[in-house]
């Protein structure tokens, strides 16, 4: 059984749970843990796989065989990814180019998100640019989206200036000009998260129908190796940081779910309840058993 995360402490978790449950286990090193995806998503060259949230919702919305195991192995406040470099700020997007690396990249889902539903922006008034496609084979960008000529990446664009917002997490480029376009931006996740609950999950861990049949124990039993991992260095606060179980995942993936849907990442509305049917079916368990 092939593994693929991120973490160091979680896969070294899995990977000897899994054993003890009589796998074979093997972690692929694949930097960035994203390039993974679509392998795994649309030929199912891994077991088991960090994913963004929004690939999940992508994989099951297109028919992918993948299921979710509800693991967080990235959670964090997203507000601050909108940046620029001039004096705009967040109520001047409309009108203005952005830039995103995917417009199903995770942080972008997150933030455009955030656009519509707390800064009242229409999507559609602004000039988008990608930079990539979609990990998930069937996927397309809207039409009233624009990708960028091949070769050009967005951190230049931004920085250069020919785009005048970019929407960007780990690539943000380092530049003492660069500021948040939303105001005290780490206030506002921070009340964001807690109006709503929970954190903008990033990453989980999908498993494939195939894996799930084949070696169920060895799954179930890396799960709960990773939760034990999580639960450990779990910090207090209003809501957890690394939220494990799918009751504990429920709220990110439904509000992920929303966006997605009126930002055309998902051709329809995924329902969270059928992602863990689809998955208690294939390992033979109770939701209870995984959480939820």
């Amino acid at each position: 059984m092939k593994l693929v995360l991120g973490r160091d402490d979680l896969a070294a978790a899995a990977l000897s749970a899994a054993r003890v449950a009589g796998s074979e286990p093997e972690r692929v090193d694949i930097k960035p843990v994203h390039k993974a995806s679509r392998g795994f998503v649309n030929q199912s060259d891994t077991e088991l796989c960090e994913l963004a949230i929004v690939t999940v919702l992508q994989a099951l919305a297109y028919g992918k065989p993948v299921l979710l195991l509800p693991v967080t192995t990235l959670g964090r406040h997203q507000h601050q990814t909108l940046v620029t470099l001039g004096r705009l700020s967040v109520a001047d997007v409309e009108g203005h180019s952005v830039g995103v690396r995917a417009w199903s990249q995770t942080t972008g889902v997150w933030m455009r998100g955030f656009l519509t539903e707390q800064y009242g922006i229409d999507l559609r008034k602004a000039d988008w640019t990608t930079y990539e496609g979609h990990h998930v084979e069937g996927a397309e960008d809207p039409s009233w989206v624009k990708r960028a000529p091949q070769g050009s990446k967005l951190s230049a664009d931004f920085i250069e200036g020919r785009v005048d917002f970019g929407i960007m997490g780990n690539e943000l480029p380092s530049d003492d000009r660069i500021r948040t376009a939303v105001d005290r931006a780490h206030e506002a996740a921070e009340q964001w998260s807690k109006d709503q609950g929970f954190i903008p999950v990033n990453h989980v861990v999908g498993v494939s129908e195939a894996a799930a049949a084949e070696h169920p124990a060895a799954v179930l039993a890396a799960f709960d190796a990773m939760r034990s991992v999580l639960t450990a260095k779990e910090e207090g606060g209003d809501v957890a940081l690394h939220p494990v179980g799918f009751e504990g995942l429920r709220g990110a993936f439904t509000k992920a779910a929303a966006y997605a849907l009126e930002q055309d990442v998902i051709p329809r509305a995924v329902d969270y309840d059928e992602l863990v049917e689809r998955t208690c079916t294939a390992l033979g368990v109770p939701p209870a058993r995984l959480g939820g």
